[in-house]
């Protein structure tokens, strides 16, 4: 895809994010979860805009030499693109930047499109919480990479 911009989040982009997460989350945060993000210190998130619409958005925590991936989610309208990995990529050059030893996230187990991902930049399934989403009790995989 040309016209893409990798950036950081902006307040602006929030309705966007939103919007997005309403599209792709059985359980979604809303527009104060993300503006509390915009003053979490330990936050930090890449967005990807397409002809100036914020099309696919990733998350992380930076906490000690950990980065704790909160959400990654790309718009129904632009998925099979590649867009999943220039977010999975801009999290890992974040986590880099900010001399971030390893990485960590949970995934549904039913998501196999993102866990097939996640394996396709190093992260190994290496535990299970069980019935970890609270609209369906699904397990989530406990998945990390060493940087």
């Amino acid at each position: 895809m040309n016209n893409i911009v990798v950036r950081n989040l902006r307040e602006s982009d929030i309705d966007d994010l939103v919007e997005i997460e309403n599209l792709v989350f059985p359980i979604p945060w809303n527009k104060d979860a993300f503006k509390k993000e915009l003053s979490n210190k330990l936050a930090r998130y890449v967005v990807i805009e397409y002809n100036s619409k914020v099309v696919a958005f990733g998350g992380i925590w930076l906490i000690v030499d950990e980065g704790h991936i909160t959400n990654i989610a790309v718009h129904p309208d632009y998925t099979g693109k590649g867009l999943g990995n220039v977010v999975v990529e801009g999290l890992i050059s974040e986590c880099r930047k900010n001399n971030i030893l390893s990485m960590t996230l949970e995934v549904r187990r039913s998501n196999v499109i993102a866990q097939n991902l996640y394996t396709k930049y190093g992260f190994k399934m290496v535990g299970v919480r069980p019935e970890y989403y609270s609209d369906n009790k699904e397990d989530a995989l406990i998945m990390w990479k060493e940087l």
